[in-house]
């Protein structure tokens, strides 16, 4: 069941991924997929019961994260990344960036309704966003690492929309370059929370009374807060 892949007619794509650690099926809507984390060992038909239990939920989520259309009214205000469209004087794509900040000039013919140029906008953002996470959460991570004595062995930035974070049992640490699109504090909690993997790598009680001390004791409360952000813009 590792990795498969199939089409629902009214979810569309649905990813199956097996984790070791996961204590329970785990459902996450995002624009691109549905995307389910499953205990190790779980059979094909309890996913699927899973999956008719919390369609018509799964339905509303899908419809409420479907991709907003890019065009001149597309912003994004996030502490650590702002981005903004303006229409130009001339026929070609301008972008310009500065630490934080991406604006992008679009020519006066440019047909948002073009799904290629969708395509390459995404791209252009991605690409922005991947850059500035590179400059901004290694610093990050390092000193809440330092703060708590928490050491980690490496660090990874990459595209993940199905997690914002993971940590291996070598204390490897994958973030996601979208966690730029949350406020700090909750950038810092998902942070705490994959240091806290490298002293328990299971979500027992054990993993949450340390997340708990690493955050004034608003683990649960955060993570709640999290499931209102998207890995996606």
């Amino acid at each position: 069941m590792v990795g498969k892949e199939y089409s629902d007619k009214e979810l569309g794509k649905i990813v199956i991924r097996e984790n070791i650690r996961a204590r329970r099926i785990v459902l996450r809507t995002r624009p691109e997929a549905l995307y389910i984390t499953v205990p190790k060992g779980v059979e094909m038909h309890e996913v699927q019961g899973a999956i008719e239990k919390f369609r018509a939920r799964l339905i509303r989520s899908k419809k409420k994260v479907e991709r907003k259309r890019i065009d001149l009214d597309f912003t994004i205000d996030a502490e650590f990344f702002k981005l903004s469209l303006v229409r130009g004087t001339q026929n070609k794509f301008l972008s310009y960036s500065e630490l934080g900040i991406t604006r992008i000039v679009c020519p006066p013919i440019a047909n948002f309704d073009d799904d290629e140029l969708q395509a390459w906008l995404r791209k252009v953002i991605e690409e922005a966003l991947r850059k500035n996470a590179k400059i901004i959460l290694p610093s990050r991570i390092d000193n809440l690492s330092k703060l708590h004595k928490l050491p980690y062995e490496s660090l990874k930035i990459n595209s993940s929309q199905g997690r914002w974070g993971s940590c291996s049992s070598r204390k490897s640490i994958n973030l996601s370059y979208y966690l730029l699109l949350l406020p700090s504090y909750l950038v810092d909690y998902v942070i705490l929370h994959e240091l806290a993997h490298t002293k328990e790598m299971s979500h027992s009680d054990r993993f949450w009374t340390i997340l708990d001390g690493l955050t004034q004791g608003r683990a649960l409360e955060l993570r709640k807060e999290l499931r209102n952000y998207t890995t996606s813009f």
